[in-house]
């Protein structure tokens, strides 16, 4: 059996959900050996990616095929072309036409749900396709049971046809000893103590809030690492006119080995995200020992369970609060980080896997009932 995966998360310098998707493809491709995966995109990779026996990279449109009308025709003929017997798109979209199963994985409902925090142009994509592909697949993954319940309310979804399948941190992440981190700190300009943010620089993340926390705190540097995104120019104007502009220090995009070297050094890990479908870089500084502040908010709470200090990310105050009094206590700090360690293995991308393939079991059992009803 052949399965086709949306490659398009990877046309671009990998996020959370192009590392999802490779991750995804390649723990699958690990769990049914005898199964056969293909990742497909209308373009070229970002990078050279690692294949496997089973699990291909097919760049369409240098198989002939145009990138335009890639949805509505460029891939439902590639589908055709390549014989899946089922197709998973990892990134809210699905071709526009196929004959087999579909899965559709939507990681979260912020355009529709926080508009006010994307393009204008995205959001009125996702108002019209959305509710489409969700009536279209076959099976829909969400990556927590929050979201679950956002996609039944607000798509009109059935519960029977969506499942909540956690993600987990790569495993890449774990914790570093001084001799690599300190290194990797000397060389960013970051100095023994530090704060940490991972994530895309876009008002979702709710980084003015953090910023405003941080005015409270002294002592210490706040390290920002991730892409300056959508709206972003709030956040870097309130810093350059304050007084926090010699402490905080925005990184820009890092490589894993960076990104595991931060985790493993920071005092603390902060992500005040007003909204998240799963919260990736939570498990990530959890499985690098890192001690956790976050959001007391649906999926996020789902993440991190007991294992991280929860605050109102409307309130800075509380946040502030919160940061201090683990900066102030060395024991509260090894406790979470002992207890975010044990956490993060409750996660990994082999049980996402097979999970997935249990809906892919689903999904071409009920496509095969609807074709034979046909009949």
């Amino acid at each position: 059996m052949r399965i086709g995966l949306d490659g398009v998360p990877l046309r671009e310098k990998k996020s959370g959900i192009g590392h999802y998707t490779l991750e995804l493809a390649q723990a699958l491709a690990a769990f049914a050996p005898e199964h056969e995966f293909e990742i497909v995109s209308p373009g070229p990779f970002s990078s050279p990616l690692k294949s496997a026996p089973n699990l291909h990279f097919t760049d369409a449109h240098a198989r002939g095929l145009k990138r335009r009308y890639w949805w509505p025709l460029g891939l439902p003929l590639y589908c055709r072309r390549a014989s899946f017997a089922l197709f998973h798109g990892t990134n809210f979209d699905l071709p526009y036409w196929t004959t087999c199963p579909t899965v559709l994985t939507i990681h979260d409902l912020s355009l529709m749900l926080y508009p006010e925090t994307h393009e204008e142009r995205l959001v009125r994509r996702a108002r019209r396709v959305l509710p489409l592909m969700a009536r279209k697949a076959s099976a829909i993954i969400t990556p927590s049971e929050t979201v679950k319940r956002e996609v039944c309310e607000h798509l009109g979804v059935s519960e029977d046809k969506v499942f909540a399948i956690p993600e987990a941190a790569r495993a890449c992440f774990y914790p570093a000893p001084s001799s690599e981190t300190e290194p990797i700190r000397r060389r960013l300009g970051i100095e023994p103590e530090f704060i940490l943010f991972v994530g895309t620089v876009e008002p979702r993340k709710n980084l003015l809030t953090l910023a405003r926390a941080f005015e409270q705190i002294a002592n210490i540097q706040l390290v920002i690492a991730g892409e300056k995104g959508w709206l972003s120019d709030d956040l870097l104007a309130y810093v350059d006119k304050s007084e926090l502009r010699d402490r905080v220090l925005f990184t820009g995009h890092l490589s894993d080995d960076d990104l595991r070297a931060l985790y493993s050094s920071c005092r603390v890990f902060v992500y005040p995200s007003l909204y998240e479908g799963f919260g990736l870089p939570l498990l990530e500084a959890m499985a690098c020992g890192a001690p956790v502040v976050t959001s007391n908010v649906g999926s996020i709470v789902e993440t991190v369970g007991t294992a991280a200090r929860l605050v109102s990310p409307a309130d800075a105050g509380e946040l502030a609060q919160a940061i201090t009094a683990l900066l102030d206590d060395s024991r509260a700090r090894d406790l979470l980080s002992s207890a975010g360690i044990e956490h993060a293995k409750k996660f990994s991308w082999e049980r996402t896997a097979a999970s997935t393939w249990e809906v892919y079991q689903k999904a071409l059992s009920s496509h095969k009932k609807a074709q034979k009803h046909k009949r």
